[in-house]
């Protein structure tokens, strides 16, 4: 399916990702859904799959890199490598606009899809702007200050909040971010996401499909993380449609809370389970039936105008 390498600014930076056009559109005003990855992750880490799925149905699809990763630029003053929840929403925001900008996008009907972090980054743009017309949300942080009392051992707690403490002081005094790895394959070695399954998707993934991908994030990043809490936002979505891909076997981001969260929204609202852990929605069996539910999700509420 032939892609468009696309690039918008805002704030004083550059955001590079790909455009696909709608099929059966013939070059004109088509809906567009605004796609953006997870915890550190690049665009092709299979976001080029969901967009092709979604093309194929008739919409055209947006994908980027968030600031600082893959290929985009990071926001003048702030590192490469760090993942601020809320510089990430306003550049959601951002790329609606690019979206809404061009002649193939009907800029009336806008859709948005995020992944793992980037499902909890879709809750809250679609709480907060009401150009998002569909909203998907798959395998989806739910709360910060809960996966960080899950990943990190309460015995590292205090340590951490003095390392947060320090980090802000040297940065204030000049020096550079502390980076620490996204995984590590000793699952008790320092590691912003440590899990068996997380190192082993990420170095599997990185080598076959994204041999740019670093691993490595800044030591805030973990800060931002735990004060992050996307549920709060959830009953806020409505009027606009929600649709939520749990996997209830996720133990990176706690596929209970999920469930649990998904029943503070209000309607229109749609729950659809995908066997296996946080990484099985993305291949197989499980790419299926995410990227399935949330093409008809888009369909439905995208493609017949109210």
């Amino acid at each position: 399916m032939a892609r468009e390498d696309v690039e918008f600014s805002a704030q004083g930076t550059t955001l590079r990702g790909w455009f696909y056009p709608a099929e059966g559109s013939a070059g004109g005003e088509a809906p567009c859904v605004v796609l953006q990855h997870g915890f550190a992750a690049v665009k092709e880490m299979f976001l080029d799959r969901y967009a092709e799925v979604f093309a194929a149905a008739g919409l055209n699809c947006l994908v980027y890199d968030h600031p600082g990763f893959g290929a985009s630029d990071a926001v003048p003053g702030t590192p490469r490598q760090e993942v601020d929840p809320w510089q990430q929403i306003r550049f959601i925001q951002h790329a609606i606009t690019y979206a809404q900008s061009r002649p193939d996008v009907d800029a009336e009907r806008i859709g948005l899809w995020g992944s793992s972090y980037g499902g909890g980054n879709a809750y809250v743009t679609a709480a907060i702007d009401r150009r998002v017309k569909a909203i998907v949300g798959q395998v989806p942080a739910i709360s910060g200050s809960q996966h960080f009392r899950e990943l990190v051992r309460i015995d590292n707690w205090a340590a951490m909040d003095a390392m947060f403490a320090a980090e802000r002081q040297a940065i204030a005094g000049g020096a550079e971010p502390t980076l620490i790895p996204v995984v590590a394959e000793d699952p008790t070695a320092v590691a912003a996401l440590p899990t068996a399954d997380s190192y082993q998707w990420f170095s599997e993934v990185s080598a076959q499909r994204a041999p740019a991908w670093r691993n490595e994030v800044t030591l805030l990043t973990m800060e931002y993380f735990r004060g992050y809490e996307p549920a709060k936002y959830l009953p806020l979505i409505s009027p606009t449609p929600l649709l939520m891909v749990v996997a209830p076997n996720d133990r990176l981001a706690a596929g209970e809370l999920a469930a649990a969260a998904y029943e503070t929204a209000r309607a229109p609202k749609k729950l659809q389970l995908v066997d296996g852990g946080h990484f099985d929605a993305y291949t197989g069996p499980g790419f299926d039936i995410s990227s399935g539910a949330a093409r008809d999700w888009f369909v439905e509420h995208l493609l017949t105008k109210s």
